[in-house]
């Protein structure tokens, strides 16, 4: 396969290098990623500045750095620096877990979105906590689930979200099909001043206060310490919604003038 490798922890992230040590055996494997950090940018692109791409080695390979987020990674990538179009995007491997509402956010996910958008099977992939003990077992794992996408396929514009418990390998439980969780972490702006005294702001959240009891969610099944997979659409249309929304009968009549 032609696999595309990317991710929002920038081109030097030892989870996106764990990655290209397991694909590349076999595959044919290119490296673009963001130049820096880009973590929480969620599916945000470029287009007030342009976009640069510098061929760099890191760990004895080639890869291209952007001066963009993970989608413009993507869009470049399939646009302009590869000879055609990839048969699979993998975005990660990603400290943090992203789950539940996390998936908005994350810039790992968008590229991920972005090559599912453009017809192409994608994978996110993550691990729980921000200083993962191990990336080679989860990176094997990604391998073999690229394997099984060769052979069996994903459904158009749908990619999958995966999510990897941190802990020994030996202390993961299994893996499990899971869906999205929809519960809001605990958040708050802790007010600073600067030495001007002018306030400022950081935001966070309470990790620890999130919790969700449903066992198929996916923040239950890392909680478990099993592998969740979540089939993510890029179809956000609320199907049940439409013939609600019909029903209202919505017409232009009197609203002449801005009335």
């Amino acid at each position: 396969m032609r696999i595309l490798l990317t991710n929002d922890d920038g081109i030097h992230a030892q989870g996106l290098w764990a990655l290209h040590a397991a694909l590349a055996p076999g595959h044919e494997v290119t490296v673009v990623a963001p130049d820096r950090e880009r973590t929480g940018v969620g599916h945000a692109i470029t287009l007030h500045q342009p976009l640069r791409a510098a061929s760099l080695a890191v760990n004895g390979a080639e890869g291209y750095a952007v001066n963009g987020t993970p989608a413009d990674c993507v869009k470049l990538a399939v646009l302009e620096i590869l000879d055609g179009r990839p048969d699979l995007v993998v975005s990660g491997l990603n400290p943090g877990a992203n789950v539940g509402v996390n998936i908005n956010y994350s810039g790992t996910v968008a590229a991920a979105r972005e090559a599912a958008l453009g017809g192409i099977p994608a994978i996110a992939a993550s691990i729980e906590g921000h200083a993962p003990r191990d990336f080679a077992p989860p990176a094997s794992f990604v391998r073999r689930l690229a394997d099984r996408i060769a052979a069996h396929g994903l459904l158009p514009g749908t990619f999958l979200n995966v999510n990897f418990p941190d802990v020994p390998w030996k202390e993961v439980r299994g893996v499990r099909v899971s869906r999205q969780g929809l519960s809001v972490f605990k958040e708050y702006m802790e007010k600073r001043l600067d030495p001007r005294n002018r306030p400022y702001y950081w935001q966070g959240a309470d990790m620890q206060r999130f919790r969700e009891d449903d066992p198929e969610i996916d923040g239950s099944v890392l909680r478990g310490r099993c592998v969740s997979i979540t089939p993510i659409r890029c179809d956000m249309t609320d199907y049940d919604g439409l013939g609600r929304l019909k029903e209202w009968n919505l017409e232009l009549n009197g609203s002449e003038g801005g009335t």
